[in-house]
């Protein structure tokens, strides 16, 4: 039987129908896999490139890894270019490492690189664990570190002699958060990863293409942890040392809940935040991001992370121009347009330098306006 279209159709509407099949997408198109789709906006405005940032800056958030032997020239021509004043170094290593990058430092550009240290603490249930490791703090303080940075092994990987996970908050490692605000030196901590890792790799995770393209990212709440349990032991963990300053690194893996990380910086007093490889998430929502910078400008600090210099680009237009709708450097980090937040001078200095000056001991002042 006919079906009703045909059986109503004259013969000019069936040539016509005939020509359909012309007007399809070729099958290339029609087998565009989502990961490679991803036009250039035809969105005509205003475009701003920010290579230089307005004001001189520190980043407080960088890792390299062979400063003890590297010529620095390079990378200080670099940073003169983007008009980064201080390097924060969060790869210090410890011991004989640290010293001979501290050294490196003193003898060629001792006001322009600082160097945190790093502790180790897997089997933190061997006896001497609590003396060895606060001996060492001591000595690489005594040796130029500025500051501790704790990697997210803490809490995720890190274990003790019998393999039991230990927590951020383990009150064994109370000592170094109290030997810290003696030494009048930060914490720089990474707890975890974005909470996404930890949810199903479905077509609702903001990031399945970059656990797609990096699978080990995975996590589950036996893998190692619960996202909200390791999040709960550091925000735990800054409340019983207030004596310490905390630097909680990627905004705390809150830069898309901005209200509740308003929420924790209230309860939180000596807790501050980093904004490195978040700057994706504060351009997306630029209202409510100038509503937080606004009301905590004295809390957060400027920091990238991985060194790229053509990256920073990025970080310097969100910061500090109006312009609308443009992309993120890693699209599998944020596959989102951002907006420009446009922040007032006032907080610029702040995020820019100011704060760090007012946390990290011994930085040279005179690099900024007054």
């Amino acid at each position: 039987m006919k079906s009703r279209l045909y059986a109503t159709t004259t013969p000019i509407a069936l040539a016509a129908l005939s020509l359909l099949p012309n007007i399809v997408p070729d099958s290339a198109a029609q087998s565009l896999e989502w990961e490679a789709y991803d036009p250039p906006s035809s969105l005509v405005v205003p475009e701003h490139i920010v290579t230089r940032a307005r004001f001189p800056f520190i980043d407080v958030h960088s890792h390299q890894w062979q400063m003890d032997s590297q010529n620095l020239t390079q990378l200080a021509t670099e940073m003169d270019a983007m008009n980064m004043a201080i390097m924060v170094n969060l790869s210090g290593r410890g011991g004989s490492r640290l010293k001979a990058m501290t050294d490196n430092v003193a003898q060629h550009y001792p006001n322009r690189f600082v160097v945190f240290t790093n502790l180790d603490f897997n089997n933190v249930d061997q006896a001497d664990w609590k003396v060895r490791t606060l001996a060492q703090l001591q000595t690489d303080f005594e040796n130029g570190a500025k500051g501790l940075k704790i990697f997210k092994g803490l809490g995720m990987s890190n274990t003790d002699t019998k393999g039991n996970r230990i927590a951020v908050d383990d009150p064994r490692l109370g000592p170094v958060w109290d030997k810290c605000g003696e030494l009048g030196i930060p914490v720089l901590i990474h707890s975890a990863d974005p909470k996404q890792f930890w949810l199903p790799q479905d077509e609702q995770n903001e990031r399945w293409l970059e656990l797609k393209t990096h699978p080990r990212r995975k996590r589950s709440d036996t893998d190692p942890a619960p996202w909200a349990q390791i999040m709960s032991e550091q925000h735990r963990m800054f409340k019983a040392h207030p004596k310490t300053q905390f630097i909680a690194a990627h905004m705390g893996w809150h830069a898309n809940d901005l209200d509740k990380l308003g929420q924790l910086l209230d309860e939180i007093p000596n807790m501050h935040v980093g904004i490195a490889a978040v700057i994706a998430e504060l351009g997306r929502q630029p209202r409510a991001a100038n509503r937080f910078f606004e009301k905590y400008q004295d809390r957060v600090l400027f920091g990238k992370d991985a060194y790229h210099p053509q990256e920073f680009h990025t970080y310097f237009r969100v910061l500090e121009t109006d312009d609308e709708y443009f992309p993120y450097y890693k699209r599998y980090h944020a596959f989102w347009r951002m907006y420009g937040l446009d922040l007032p001078d006032e907080i610029l200095k702040k995020l820019y330098y100011q704060n760090a000056l007012n946390l990290i001991p011994g930085l040279d002042a005179s690099l900024f306006p007054e």
